[in-house]
């Protein structure tokens, strides 16, 4: 970054230089287009706002001192509607910064005092271009894992092989925006198949832009450009990228190679993306791999068996990273789940001993905020009170997370605790508005370990409770917001506390 120097490439990073002085903006303005910048200069705090507001940029350069408002002002409108813009506070002396506090609620990345050299200030934005540039990476991660999770459940349903091939392309360039994808699947390379292969095709091939041939004109024109990365993904199982062609093993669970989905990029892609289609590859190579069991072998009970287990793994793996997406989106609840998942199986033991329920209601705590994954990263990591509409976006996510839970049949039976884990004992709790014991007994186990976890751990926007605190309105909600049988069985558990603070101490981050 720091390379960056006047005639050479720039990036793709906007700054915002605002500052009553009209020589300390131009001065800036000079200094970062020398180092690659795009940058655009204000001297009026009222015009730089509404700039931001109707423009894009990434970072703000901004005197504190200013008329006819101050810098924290200034921030404090800005923040009312853009929470992702990074802002560096230039001052004139570094007694005439707010305080620390200040600084942190109006979330500003750091100050500079001025000076005639700004290498200390080109840190400072290098520093925030490396954040935006992780943040930026979880966004396209957490986006792209959305799109698998609704492709990958069309891929389950029955479908012919060819068909099933074709939705796979059509997926592929969904989410890799390039037109050049193609799906080949050979079933005789799955040695228990290869006697009764006469019932499906013995090569299948959908492609896409210009692989969109029949399989003749293919094998002569581009199957050569592909054969050396086919030996390779066969043998690693893993993704092979050369001169801009991607080639992606797909395998059945016991580790038969099936075929190969391949990609020409316009331009190299990046990690994340290859990551994205990897985790695509495994999941649509176990739908390959159900298409044929249930086509061929549909009388072999236990392999069908065996294939399910494997696809609930690969469900797991998909959900999974989805609720991981959703906790980097909210440094302050990274290990909320985990800590929830275990209270809940905690309480659950005192009243359930069926190890399957148990497991159930484990994984329900578990995935029982995956919805929050539809929620705007804004209303999340949002430091002030929130709107009636924002709240009512909030408060979608445990139908979100049902809905999400509900398209895999491995997961129906969570569904309907996650959908219900905000309702209130006393009924005025939501999506449904169910009270007492219609609300389902999982359900009511999640609301009191989701509630102690939410006032034990610290947020943002205030500190966390202590110990006694928290039980304290635990008591105090009995028969309102909790059962409250439930709650004194919580209130028995919590007597071993030290010993569950110790067990779940990998779970605290520190921040």
């Amino acid at each position: 970054m720091r390379k960056n120097r006047k005639g050479q490439i720039h990036n793709e990073f906007r700054l915002l230089v605002l500052d009553d002085d009209e020589m300390i903006t131009l001065a800036l303005r000079a200094y970062f287009e020398g180092c690659g910048y795009t940058v655009d200069i204000e001297s009026n705090p009222l015009r730089a706002i509404e700039k931001i507001r109707l423009d894009h940029y990434d970072i703000l350069l901004l005197d504190f001192l200013m008329n006819p408002i101050c810098g924290d002002k200034v921030v404090e409108e800005i923040r009312k509607f853009n929470t992702d813009l990074f802002i560096i506070l230039l001052t004139g002396h570094k007694d005439l910064a707010p305080p620390v506090k200040t600084i942190r609620e109006l979330d500003i990345q750091g100050y500079y005092e001025k000076s005639d050299k700004f290498d200390q200030l080109e840190l400072l934005v290098e520093s925030c271009v490396k954040s935006i540039r992780q943040m930026q990476t979880i966004r396209r991660y957490r986006d792209g894992l959305n799109e698998i999770l609704n492709d990958v459940t069309t891929l389950y349903q029955d479908q012919n092989p060819q068909q099933l091939v074709a939705a796979i392309v059509g997926q592929v360039r969904s989410l890799c925006q390039e037109d050049d994808v193609f799906v080949m699947l050979n079933p005789q390379n799955i040695p228990a198949f290869s006697e009764k292969v006469s019932l499906v095709s013995s090569l299948l091939l959908s492609g896409s832009g210009d692989y969109e041939l029949d399989a003749a004109q293919f094998m002569r024109l581009y199957y050569p450009h592909f054969l050396d990365a086919i030996q390779r993904i066969k043998s690693s199982r893993q993704p092979d990228l050369c001169e801009q062609r991607l080639a992606l093993p797909l395998h059945d669970e016991s580790g038969h190679f099936l075929g190969m989905i391949g990609i020409h990029f316009r331009q190299a892609p990046a990690d994340t993306l290859i990551q994205l289609l990897t985790l695509y590859s495994r999941q649509a190579g176990s739908a390959i791999a159900r298409m044929i069991l249930h086509t061929v072998l549909q009388s072999r009970n236990d392999q069908l068996k065996e294939t399910n287990k494997q696809l609930k793994a690969s469900y797991m793996e998909t959900i999974t990273a989805v609720r991981l997406m959703v906790e980097a989106k909210d440094i302050y609840t990274r290990g909320h789940s985990d800590r929830v998942s275990y209270y809940t199986t905690l309480l659950a033991k005192k009243r359930i001993p069926d190890p399957q329920r148990l497991e159930r209601i484990r994984l329900a705590g578990l995935f029982h905020d995956v919805g929050k994954i539809g929620v705007p990263d804004s209303i999340l990591t949002k430091l002030g009170p929130l709107s009636e509409e924002e709240y009512a976006q909030i408060r979608r996510h445990s139908e979100l997370g049902c809905q999400i839970l509900s398209a895999m049949s491995f997961f129906q039976e969570i569904a309907g605790i996650i959908r219900s884990h905000h309702e209130r004992w006393d009924g005025k709790g939501y999506p449904d508005g169910l009270a007492g014991t219609q609300i389902p007994l999982e359900s009511r186990m999640i609301a009191v370990a989701d509630a102690f976890d939410a006032m034990t751990s610290f947020r943002a926007y205030r500190q966390s409770l202590s110990l006694d605190q928290a039980r304290a309105e635990l008591i105090r909600n009995k028969g309102t917001q909790f059962d409250p049988e439930l709650v004194d069985d919580f209130i028995e558990i919590l007597n071993d506390y030290d010993q569950i603070h110790a067990q779940l101490e990998w779970t605290f981050h520190e921040l």
